[in-house]
């Protein structure tokens, strides 16, 4: 059977999005353009695109065209962020250092069982310790990560720069601070800590399993909950 067009279209775009053969932030076709190359209607190409808006792939914005977004979890009250960014936008001086590089095998969470790059490091606020970070990412969803440069750009932003995820799990809780991580981060062993803990997946394939520990003083999460949902 004939798979319809407006399926065709959307089909098409997932596949290339969850592939990362469009990252986010990478501009779409125009609907002239989609229309063309698929031989159907502006409406056709309209609903198919506003099905991938739905689902969290795409943005469709007035007078600019449509990207591909960073899909978020639970409605979006809770985003996957760049920490980078995020430092930088308070006016801070930021800086990653990466303390350990390396294959491994992955023994636990999503990633069990696959070949993973294990990467640890410190992240800084001018030029104080705000969190330490330890990150498995599956090699197998993204090959590309075994050979990026890393020593000044911090594994989660290069992530989200590269590799579009559709799911996120997080988990967040207080933590006392070991003597090592308290070493690490210029505390007291036991000092209260905020820690973060996140798996996500493109489709059905995991990409990423990272524990952050952050200073409790520097660093504060926060949502907005509205009647629109």
């Amino acid at each position: 059977m004939t798979q319809p067009l407006g399926e065709a279209i959307r089909d098409h775009f997932e596949r290339r999005i969850l592939a990362g053969e469009l990252a986010p932030g990478a501009r779409l076709p125009t609907e002239q353009e989609i229309m063309t190359a698929f031989g159907c209607s502006r409406m056709t190409v309209s609903k198919a695109l506003s099905t991938l808006a739905s689902a969290g792939l795409i943005e469709r914005r007035k007078r600019a065209g449509t990207f591909v977004a960073r899909p978020r979890v639970h409605a979006m009250v809770l985003e996957v962020p760049d920490l980078a960014a995020q430092v930088m936008e308070r006016g801070q001086d930021y800086r990653f250092r990466l303390d350990r590089r390396e294959k491994v095998t992955a023994r636990e969470g999503h990633l069990s069982g696959q070949s993973a790059l294990h990467l640890a490091g410190t992240h800084f606020a001018d030029g104080a310790p705000l969190a330490i970070e330890d990150r498995l990412v599956s090699l197998a969803a993204v090959p590309a990560i075994a050979d990026a440069d890393l020593t000044g750009e911090a594994p989660g932003t290069w992530l989200l720069h590269h590799i579009p995820w559709t799911e996120a799990d997080t988990r967040i809780f207080a933590h006392g601070a070991s003597a090592e991580e308290a070493a690490a981060l210029g505390l007291q062993a036991g000092a209260a800590c905020l820690c973060i803990e996140r798996r996500t997946w493109r489709g059905t394939e995991p990409i990423t399993a990272v524990r952050q520990l952050f200073v409790a003083a520097g660093y504060e999460l926060v949502a907005h909950f509205g009647p629109g949902g």
